[in-house]
């Protein structure tokens, strides 16, 4: 079992890294640091004697945080970021069909289940929208959702 960062190697975030109740001061299920973040190792450890976990300085929010080998990757690799991430609630910009049948309106909503980053023709998302199967839509079909009315009145 071989590092495969060192110490004061620039590494990317592969994926949204929350609070495990590991991290003091955080609920729970926080998001501490957004997946495409980089930050510089400052420790390799290892974690029950079979997973080596690397302390991971991240200079945007100060957090330092231990993350996995397969969760990160060389600051300097290639990386497609995305406006959306997994769990997001999403809209359609516009009606989404397929052969010709329209199978979602205009500014419904739906959930980001898959971030599809190597797709033909850029960033795609598998998306869900309730009573449905879950859509491949590109990510300039989607926008964030408008906020509810009920909440805009209050």
């Amino acid at each position: 079992m071989r590092p495969e960062y060192e110490y004061g190697d620039e590494v990317r975030v592969l994926r949204n890294v929350r609070n495990d109740g590991t991290y003091p001061g955080e609920p729970t299920g926080a998001l501490l640091i957004r997946r495409g973040s980089t930050g510089f190792v400052r420790d390799v450890g290892t974690f029950l004697q079979d997973q080596i976990i690397y302390s991971v300085h991240f200079l945007d929010s100060d957090r330092i945080v231990g993350c996995r080998a397969e969760e990160l990757q060389h600051a300097d690799a290639p990386w497609i970021p995305s406006r959306f991430e997994f769990r997001d609630q999403v809209a359609t910009r516009l009606p989404l069909g397929l052969q010709g049948r329209v199978l979602v309106q205009a500014g419904e909503v739906g959930e980001v289940i898959r971030v599809l980053r190597d797709h033909p023709g850029g960033v795609a998302y598998h998306v869900h929208f309730p009573d449905r199967n879950t859509l491949i839509v590109p990510e300039t079909a989607l926008t964030e959702p408008e906020p509810l009315a009920a909440a805009a009145s209050v």
